[in-house]
This record gives structure tokens, C-alpha cells and sequence, in this order.
């Protein structure tokens, strides 16, 4: 692929790559935080869901983990460029210090790894420790700056390991200012994917810990960022929230009318509404009344192609699935190919980042 095709190229910005060996490293360095993590995954979904998803990884194991098979779905589906990002089950926010950091690095030359054996078809995601902002530029940088990829994932909070007082994470935390900062200076992504909801054991059953918890995370997460003035503060920030922006992007005339009669909801400079012309969203839906709604909401300027591959809560054909909304060609074009272009989003071969 041309640089000079890459306008027109079809990318996919939410699509994902086991890590075996990340796994194995935080069982090893730290075994009752891995296992207190597999409890609390216990908790959140429910036997029923737990076995429905280690069925569903064994049966899509090689898809996260083949680059061949990777390919040829992607050539299926007509897709040019995937985005990578590690599955979300890597986060591992109960990490300490020096091994979130030590899985970041790890994660980061990973993906890197494997968009190396295909550059003109694959870009990637790093992560960063969440748990502890004060680790969070060093990371980016490691990911962005270190190992050439677009930007970073997040998760929508995470836990404070030992920190009584601030016993989470929020993305209004002060102490992700710096981060928000760099982030904007090298106009790195930040990929907001949801995992886990702090919901826990109400939603054990039915699935409810993936159908509700995901959008809801979304929904919480992208508050914050709003009433806290973060979008203010960095205007030329690039977050693009999975699922769509989940429940928030249809339903912010209640945070509006919030802003409006409440002081203490008051604390962005605009409507909360306007900020969707700040964010980007991916286009997994799943419902073409849904992603008709979120394009009149957010613009189709905000709106990326994104299939959560290979998961079996994302779809097989995104090319196919935006079409099925039938809006206009114009808007379709931009979601398919011409937003990603203007976010600089393209295979790492076109991309200009520098390589430690």
C-alpha cells in the first residue's frame, strides 16, 4: 500500500492480539495478585459466562495469535490496516510498581513484534500502567517514541494498589495531567476500551457483566473526561472510546441539563454535549438504527471503522455492518477510510514515528 492510497485505505481501530507471555510474566511475579484478579473475573461474570469465554478463546485462539490468519480475515472482511491493541485482559491493574511497568515494556515490543512481520497491513497500541499515573508517560513514551505505535490503551479506571484514600483511578484524576499532556504533544492515540465494571457481581449472570458493563464503563470514563475539563484543557487530544462511546453519546441531554441548573456539575467550560465533537468514536454498534444515532450525535468526522476482532462481541465484516446504515455515501467514506487518514492513523510502513 502506497502512501498516496493510504486516504482511501480501510482501517479498523479496534482489534486485538493475545499476549501469551504477559500472562505468564505477572503469574510468575506476582501469583496471588493474578489470582486474586482470576477470583474477582470469577465474580464479575459468573460460572456460566466464564466457561461460554474460555470456549470461545480456544476457538478463536488462532486469530488472536496467527498473523496469517489474521490476514486473510482481514483480506476477507476488506479491511487494509488494523490497529492492534492488546486484548483488554491484559491491563492487569493490580500490578505493582515495578512490574506494570515491566509488563508495559513487555506489551508494547510485543505488539511491536508483530506489526513488524506485517508493517504495510498492521499499526498498534501500547499499554500503560493506569493504576499508577506517575508511571504513565514513561510508558507512552516507551510505546510511542520506544517501539513506534500509534498511541496507547486504557481501561475506563483502575484500582490504586495500597492508596486507602484515592482507592481508584478515575480518567478526572489530577493526577493524569501529565499524561493528557504528552499524550497531546505527540499526538499519540489513547484507545478507551473498558474491562471489568466496578458493578461487579450485579451483573454475574446472563452476560449482563459484558452487554451492560462495557457500555456503561464507557459511558462513566468519558464523564469524567468531560466534567473535569480535561477536553478543555487539551483540546488537540485524540481519544477514541470502543463500542461506540457506549450509553453516553445518545443520552447526554440529562448531563446538559445537569450542567445547566447544577454548580457542581458546571465544571467544563461547555454543554457536556458539545464535547462529542471532541472525541472519536469506533463504529461497533451493533444495531444500524444505533450507528445511524451516534453519527447524528457525534458527526461523522468522529466516527472510526472498528470490529473488536476476533471476539465474538464484535463483527466479522465492519465494511459490511456500516453499509447496513446506509448513510450517505460522504459520511460512510469518512468513517471507512477518511477519518483514519486524518488522524494519521496508517500502517506503521507509512508511519514517520522514530524507533529506539
Amino acid at each position: 500500500m502506497s502512501a498516496q492510497s493510504s486516504a482511501t485505505a480501510v482501517v479498523d481501530v479496534h482489534a486485538h492480539a493475545l499476549l501469551p507471555g504477559l500472562q505468564q510474566l505477572v503469574a510468575d511475579d506476582d501469583p496471588a495478585g493474578f489470582a486474586a484478579q482470576q477470583e474477582l473475573e470469577v465474580r464479575r461474570n459468573g460460572g456460566p459466562s466464564m466457561a461460554a469465554s474460555g470456549k470461545m478463546i480456544k476457538e478463536r485462539w488462532p486469530q488472536l495469535t496467527d498473523l496469517d490468519r489474521r490476514l486473510a480475515d482481514m483480506d476477507a472482511a476488506g479491511v487494509d490496516v488494523q490497529l492492534v491493541s492488546p486484548s483488554p485482559s491484559h491491563f492487569y491493574y493490580f500490578a505493582g510498581e515495578q512490574l506494570s511497568l515491566k509488563l508495559a515494556r513487555r506489551a508494547n515490543r510485543s505488539i511491536r513484534a508483530l506489526v513488524d512481520q506485517a508493517p504495510d497491513r498492521l499499526n498498534g497500541l501500547g499499554l500503560v500502567p493506569l493504576q499508577h499515573p506517575k508511571l504513565m508517560v514513561e510508558a507512552m513514551e516507551d510505546a510511542v517514541l520506544g517501539c513506534g505505535l500509534a498511541g496507547v490503551e486504557i481501561g475506563s479506571f483502575a484500582a490504586t494498589p495500597g492508596d486507602a484514600e484515592r482507592p481508584t483511578v478515575e480518567l478526572s484524576d489530577p493526577r493524569l495531567e501529565a499524561f493528557w499532556t504528552r499524550a497531546e504533544e505527540l499526538k499519540a492515540i489513547v484507545f478507551l476500551h473498558p474491562f471489568g465494571c466496578s458493578l461487579d457481581e450485579r451483573l454475574d449472570r446472563f452476560y449482563l457483566a459484558n452487554t451492560v458493563s462495557q457500555p456503561a464503563e464507557n459511558a462513566v470514563a468519558l464523564s469524567h473526561l468531560i466534567f473535569s475539563g480535561v477536553l478543555d484543557r487539551h483540546p488537540d487530544l485524540t481519544v477514541i472510546a470502543a463500542h461506540g462511546g457506549g450509553y453516553l453519546p445518545t443520552k447526554l441531554g440529562r448531563s446538559d441539563h445537569a450542567w445547566k441548573v447544577r454548580p457542581e456539575a458546571r465544571t467544563c467550560a461547555e454543554p457536556p454535549s458539545s464535547y462529542l465533537k471532541r472525541l472519536h468514536f469506533d463504529s461497533l454498534v451493533h444495531s444500524p438504527d444505533e450507528l445511524r444515532a451516534l453519527v447524528a450525535a457525534a458527526g461523522a468526522d468522529r466516527v472510526l471503522l472498528g470490529s473488536d476482532y476476533p471476539f465474538d462481541m464484535g463483527v466479522n465484516d465492519p465494511v459490511a455492518a456500516l453499509a447496513a446504515a446506509a448513510l450517505p455515501a460522504d459520511a460512510a467514506a469518512k468513517i471507512r477510510a477518511g477519518n483514519a487518514a486524518r488522524l494519521g492513523i496508517a500502517a506503521a510502513a507509512l508511519t514517520a514515528r522514530p524507533i529506539a
